[in-house]
Order: C-alpha cells, then sequence, then structure tokens
C-alpha cells in the first residue's frame, strides 16, 4: 500500500477586534466613525465622501419640451426651435399692433412735458361772414372783435405755412370776453374742429362749448397738420336781427 497524501489543516477563522476611533467623520450607512484621511468605512467599506448629487433643475427645465429627460440626446430639438419660434412671431405681431397704441402715448407724453407756444395760420376762409365782421377777427389776438356767421352750418378754415404738432386749441366763444358783451350775440354751443393733416388724412371732433365768456381750450395732439376747419353748430340766442358770433381761436403747437 502507498502512504496516503497528507491534508493541510484548515485554517481557523479568528475574529478580529475593530479598534475604536474616539473621534472621526461618521460613515452615512453605519454611524461609525473614522479618520478624516479615510476614504471607506472600517466597518461596512461605505463611501465616506459620495458624489454630491446634481442641484435640481429651476421649473422651466421641467416643463415639456424643455426637460432633459430624453429617448435620445437629439429627441426634442427640433419641437424646441418651433416652439421658440412661434413665441417670437408672437412677440413680433403683438410689438405690431401695440405699435399705434404705443407711438401715440410717446407723443402725448411729449406733449405734457414742454410748453406749447402759439402758431398763427397765413390764410383764413369763412363760408358766410357778416359786414364788419370778418373771420379773421378770430386771430387779431382782440377779443372784443369777432367774426359774425348768419346761421349755424357756417365754417371758418384755417391754413398754415407748414405742418406742426397741434397740442391745443382755445377758443373764445360770443361777442366778446366781457359778460356784457358776449350776450350781445348768439353763440354756438357745439362746434365741429376738423383738422387735415400734411398726408390729406383727415381727423373731426366734436367740441361742446359752455354757454359763459372767457376762454375753453380744446386738446388735440394731432401731428402734421395742415388745416384746420370749424363748422358751427346748436346756436343760442339766436333771434331775428342777431347772428352767431365768435370771438378768438388761438392755436397752440409743441416747443
Amino acid at each position: 500500500m502507498l502512504p496516503a497524501k497528507p491534508v493541510a489543516p484548515r485554517p481557523v477563522v479568528r475574529s478580529a477586534a475593530v479598534r475604536e476611533e474616539a473621534a472621526g467623520v461618521p460613515c452615512p450607512a453605519c454611524d461609525t466613525p473614522n479618520l478624516p484621511d479615510r476614504r471607506f468605512c472600517r466597518r461596512c467599506a461605505a463611501a465616506l465622501n459620495p458624489t454630491a448629487k446634481p442641484a435640481p433643475l429651476p421649473w422651466w427645465r421641467t416643463v415639456w419640451p424643455f426637460r432633459r429627460r430624453r429617448a435620445r440626446a437629439s429627441s426634442g430639438r427640433v419641437v424646441r426651435g418651433l416652439v421658440i419660434l412661434a413665441v417670437l412671431l408672437a412677440l413680433c405681431a403683438g410689438g405690431f399692433l401695440l405699435l399705434p397704441a404705443g407711438r401715440a402715448l410717446i407723443e402725448d407724453t411729449r406733449d405734457k412735458m414742454g410748453e406749447p407756444k402759439a402758431v398763427t395760420p397765413v390764410a383764413i376762409a369763412a363760408s358766410a361772414e357778416i359786414p364788419r365782421h370778418p373771420a379773421k377777427n378770430t386771430t387779431d389776438g382782440l377779443n372784443n372783435r369777432y367774426w359774425g356767421a348768419p346761421g349755424p352750418e357756417a365754417s371758418v378754415t384755417y391754413t398754415f405755412s407748414k405742418p406742426f404738432r397741434l397740442v391745443d386749441l382755445l377758443i373764445t366763444n360770443g361777442a366778446s370776453k366781457s359778460p356784457e358783451g358776449y350776450a350781445r350775440e348768439a353763440r354756438a354751443l357745439r362746434i365741429d374742429v376738423e383738422v387735415t393733416t400734411e398726408d390729406g388724412e383727415k381727423h373731426t371732433k366734436q367740441v361742446t362749448l359752455s354757454d359763459k365768456p372767457g376762454s375753453q381750450p380744446v386738446p388735440t395732439g394731432i401731428s402734421d397738420v395742415k388745416t384746420v376747419r370749424l363748422v358751427l353748430h346748436s346756436p343760442t340766442g339766436l333771434t331775428k336781427g342777431r347772428h352767431l358770433a365768435l370771438a378768438e381761436v388761438e392755436f397752440f403747437q409743441r416747443s
């Protein structure tokens, strides 16, 4: 018989005591303290410095089609581009539609910022005049002289040498600025103001006047004014032997 092969003894597993460390970084998994230079826990081998989680995305990046989670890297780019293009087109359309209102607001603001100055027409033409009371009396600066019109529907047209921004009108109704002279003749309590600009565009405004002496302002705010036509309506005090009287019309442009 051959001799038997020797068999090595089985190793005996001995439990090793883990040296306690009084102070150190606690393990995020088992709370075991570890020295600051260790990368893994000495008890459970968990990573002591895990990678920081990325900051959460802003809310608008989580809304379709801007969210990051996609089936592939290039998916959604076309849709996102179309959405951005649609937003840009909507903004352009809104700006185009709001442009006239915005321009009018800017012009009104400029009117209020400056001090208006008087402008005098170069030509005055009336549809009818009472003798010794021509329409040119409305721009002579004298409140005791007036334009006499035989009745309603009479008109007077003022022409200016160059276009300007008409900010205000100042109308002195009746035959005079004084209370005694004012009631001496009839007055028109409504005047239609027809403004024609340099390009031929017409603006019409109905002005209701108070039946009292003195100047009454009429805000306008019209650019490139070339002519202004006043038409008399709604007479009061028009009896036999009397006529309509308009003492003064003053025009003011932006300074």
